[in-house]
């Protein structure tokens, strides 16, 4: 599969998740917006980005940012601005989650599924975030 195939897979898993709880859930037109889908809570538009998550060593692992490959901005990376959430697949788990872009890590975040083999108290449990 290729990046976009797989994005696509991603974006269509958070979507049924969202959906099959009762969410109202609208997809905007076209490619260039920072957000996938938005989430109408009573009237309120909560921007959702949608990120393909990796689960590596116990922990779904996703990007919190985009490599920009234009003119303009080069080959720096930059966050996604004013989203709400992060809507994250991970395709080996096959689980979706639903994480509070102000819970998110810049840059890359982890969302622990097993127990970590050092006691640590800044973990994000992955059971917290599904949908």
């Amino acid at each position: 599969m290729n990046k976009t195939h797989i994005g696509s897979v991603s974006e269509a898993q958070i979507l049924a998740a969202l959906v099959r709880l009762g969410k109202r859930v609208l997809v905007p037109y076209g490619d260039h917006l920072r957000y996938d889908l938005a989430l109408d809570e009573d009237g309120a538009l909560k921007r959702i980005q949608v990120k393909t998550g990796r689960l590596r060593n116990g922990v779904v692992v996703f990007l919190t940012a985009s490599k920009a490959t234009n003119k303009q901005h080069g080959g720096r990376w930059q966050g996604y601005g004013d989203i709400d959430y992060f809507g994250v697949y991970c395709r080996q788990n096959n689980t979706s989650y639903l994480v509070p872009a102000q819970n998110a890590s810049k840059g890359t975040c982890c969302l622990r599924i097993d127990q970590p083999t050092r006691s640590r108290k800044d973990i994000r449990w992955a059971k917290e975030f599904e949908i």
